[in-house]
């Protein structure tokens, strides 16, 4: 059953001292995201991100998950009506909690939901995401690992 949450993990690493973000197009629209979904059955946001990542990319469940301060409100009615039924009438509004995972060296392995991904520097994944909620966190965590706060 899907929780009323959604959640967003933006896989990263290190090459040569720059570091690079993981974006994802989707199979089912013309767009470049990060990895999203939503929560399931009573997970908690944290056991959604680490489930989401290794669904969407086979991201190792036991790397480290950084939750960012980034939290953003994503509206009910852009997930299928099929999960929305297990929610309350008054759920307009859903809470989009944002966590980063260094994989370091580990490879990306893409489920269905994605034709492609890249890896990219800071200015081409801002140029290229799709959503402004994938930009600001994106900018948190840029500016994270630039000012050596992970």
């Amino acid at each position: 059953m899907r929780a009323p949450f959604q959640v967003l993990v933006i896989p990263y690493k290190k090459v040569n001292g720059i570091p690079q973000y993981c974006i994802f197009e989707r199979s089912d629209a013309n767009y470049w995201q990060f990895i999203a979904g939503g929560g399931e059955d009573e997970e908690r946001s944290l056991d959604a991100a680490k489930r989401e990542g290794f669904e969407e990319a086979k991201i190792d469940k036991k790397l480290f998950y950084y939750q960012l301060t980034s939290t953003f409100s994503v509206p009910a009615e852009c997930i299928s009506k099929i999960h929305r039924v297990y929610w309350s009438a008054d759920t307009f509004v859903l809470p989009e909690y944002c966590f980063a995972v260094d994989i370091a060296d580990q490879p990306i392995e893409l489920s269905e939901e994605h034709l492609e991904y890249r890896w990219v520097t800071y200015g081409k994944a801002k140029e290229m995401l799709h959503w402004e909620s994938n930009k600001v966190a994106l900018f948190e965590l840029h500016e994270r690992i630039n000012s050596n706060l992970f």
